[in-house]
């Protein structure tokens, strides 16, 4: 947790890579992640954990694999949504976006079973802001 208030837009500045998280506070067990995206992540799980996705500028889209077949959903700016636990998913972003992301604290981004991990898709439980 922070001692001080943290400006979104300042720690959005402060760096540029993309699918690369950073951690801006924290709530009990749980980061709050911010991070800039374009382009596609990689479909994975998160076996325990429910993952919470706020659209900060941009759109997101999220590509669901489910019981009754695969569907997209479309996140543009100031909309939330939650991938509940177990479900396949995989987040594209068709134009530069900025997203803040909610799970408990040592979550990996790319979940506990994935695809292959493309170069640019960090696989990290969250960088510390500097």
């Amino acid at each position: 947790m922070t001692a001080e208030p943290v400006s979104l837009a300042t720690a959005l500045a402060s760096f540029t890579q993309r699918w690369s998280p950073r951690i801006v506070t924290a709530v009990n067990d749980y980061d709050v992640r911010v991070a800039k995206v374009e382009g596609e992540h990689v479909w994975h799980v998160h076996d325990h954990t429910d993952e919470f996705f706020l659209v900060l500028d941009g759109e997101l889209h999220i590509a669901l694999r489910e019981a009754g077949g695969e569907r997209t959903v479309v996140l543009p700016a100031h909309s939330v949504f939650t991938v509940a636990r177990g479900t396949e998913h995989k987040p594209f972003a068709p134009v530069p976006t900025q997203i803040l992301v909610f799970e408990p604290t040592g979550t990996l981004s790319v979940g506990d079973r994935h695809d292959d991990v493309p170069d640019h898709v960090d696989a990290t439980t969250g960088h510390a802001l500097r």
